[in-house]
């Protein structure tokens, strides 16, 4: 049978106009395995967030993902926001550390690693699509974001286990770690903020998974309010 058989041809679109159907009409929920619509649907957000995610800079430019130093905030007009609000003598110093862009370069740096992690990503979140049960439950069908909600609440911890090494790996890659060593050793008012490794790395896994969560759930809305559109998009790429 050659790949582009009228049998083969006429399973895709019964399986692109099944997921349709699903979430144009907002139908309610039923139990779904791997290959169903609503995983289907799933993996593709989950892969389009993380592809755009992975380009370098796609966390820092993006002010509502961008990682911050744990404990310290953003960089630029409220470094200390998170210990105090900038003032004293603890806003002082981190501002002088921030000015020299100290405190600046190592938050591109965690922001960098955030996104080589979602580059590496991929495989996780679709084993994690991929092992979940969905029964009847009608605010996955009928909510814009609701698989990526539900994917957030029942596997968010083992994806946090998972996607942690990813961080850590491209923590020490790019010498962030190194550069939170060198600033406390340093800077005894930092150190004495608990930024260890393990604290830091990970807040900047949650940091991370909170933006990977929001950009699939974007991804999500758009293709189920447009899933005619995925269905064009597809049978394009097939000869007819």
């Amino acid at each position: 049978m050659s790949p582009t058989s009228p049998m083969q041809r006429r399973a895709v679109i019964a399986s692109l106009a099944s997921m349709g159907a699903l979430f144009a009409v907002g139908g309610p929920g039923r139990a779904q395995s791997p290959g169903s619509p609503l995983t289907n649907l799933l993996g593709s957000a989950s892969d389009h967030a993380l592809d755009h995610l992975a380009v370098p800079g796609a966390f820092y430019n993006d002010q509502a993902i961008r990682i911050a130093i744990p404990g310290l905030g953003h960089i630029g007009g409220s470094v200390g926001g998170g210990v105090g609000g900038g003032g004293g003598l603890l806003g002082d110093v981190l501002g002088a550390v921030g000015k020299v862009g100290g405190l600046d370069r190592i938050t591109r740096q965690l922001n960098d690693a955030a996104g080589m992690a979602a580059h590496a990503a991929k495989p996780v979140f679709r084993a994690a699509i991929a092992r979940m049960r969905l029964t009847d439950i009608p605010d996955i069908a009928t909510h814009r974001d609701g698989g990526t909600q539900y994917l957030r609440t029942s596997s968010g911890d083992v994806l946090h286990k998972q996607v942690r090494p990813l961080i850590d790996s491209a923590m020490r890659r790019i010498g962030a770690y190194s550069a939170f060593d060198r600033l406390s050793g340093h800077n005894p008012l930092v150190g004495s903020l608990g930024l260890t490794r393990d604290a830091i790395g990970n807040s900047v896994t949650d940091q991370a998974l909170n933006g990977i969560y929001r950009y699939m759930a974007d991804e999500e809305a758009r293709l189920r309010a447009d899933p005619l559109g995925t269905l064009r998009g597809v049978l394009g790429a097939i000869p007819l």
